[in-house]
């Protein structure tokens, strides 16, 4: 296969409120960055759904912040659809009784909000007011700077995937962050190797022009970072295993 990109690069999949497991997964990051002889900054990107699920999203948004002034890295930070409905809630375009049974609950918690007793939209519009002012402007500032996809050579970074057939300009946002099966059963004839998360399983895996990494973290324990070096990509797991290989294919 030929090189994907040119530059080092890694991806991070959907960490959802676990600080912990994201603190674990960007050391061996630094560790495996410092072990390559690749010039110049990595490039990193994160590939959204930083909150919600699990128990310190607030923790989480701290360390993406944090982590974005690394002088080894190049940091991108992609929009998940949970960053999204947070947002809408905070902006007022939804009521939030959806969002938290997808568990918007939780991120309401780590800023110290407690969450409505009452399932009603009424209740959870009552309490926006709070959360609002919990959130930090460094984080609202943060999550509105989110990009939708980034490109790095052969490489298309997104949130869900794409609509196959259509050109990454015309891409619907609804499409990015949430397709799952118009995009990952289809047939494409593109030159990406689309890496995504938002459709999970115990491991991340690939499929044809598409390399998922959203590991389940907050139910496995499990978050999952790929390395991109030239033509060969590897894992980096929290779950105490060595980087490894995987192999992949462009789907044209």
């Amino acid at each position: 296969m030929p090189p994907l990109t040119d530059r080092l690069t890694y991806a991070v999949g959907d960490i959802h409120g676990r600080a912990d497991l994201l603190a674990r997964l960007l050391d061996q990051v630094r560790a495996d960055r410092a072990a390559r002889t690749a010039p110049g900054r990595a490039l990193i990107v994160f590939l959204g759904d930083y909150v919600d699920r699990g128990p310190r999203s607030r923790e989480v948004i701290d360390q993406l912040i944090a982590f974005a002034d690394e002088p080894a890295f190049e940091s991108r930070f992609l929009l998940g659809n949970h960053e999204d409905a947070m947002l809408d809630y905070l902006d007022g375009r939804i009521s939030g009784l959806g969002w938290a049974k997808h568990g918007g609950d939780t991120t309401l918690r780590s800023y110290g909000v407690e969450p409505p007793r009452e399932e009603s939209r009424a209740a959870w519009a009552a309490r926006r007011d709070a959360f609002r002012a919990a959130v930090p402007p460094s984080h609202r500032a943060f999550l509105e700077r989110c990009a939708l996809s980034v490109v790095q050579g052969r490489l298309l970074f997104v949130h869900a995937g794409i609509r196959p057939g259509v050109a990454l300009e015309q891409q619907d946002k609804r499409d990015l962050l949430w397709i799952r099966s118009e995009f990952l059963h289809a047939e494409r004839n593109d030159a990406w190797l689309v890496v995504h998360g938002h459709t999970p399983k115990e491991e991340a895996y690939a499929g044809p022009g598409r390399l998922c990494l959203d590991s389940g973290s907050y139910l496995s324990g499990r978050l999952t970072a790929a390395a991109f070096d030239g033509a060969d990509v590897s894992l980096i797991e929290t779950h105490g295993r060595a980087p490894r290989p995987i192999p992949v294919r462009l789907a044209g």
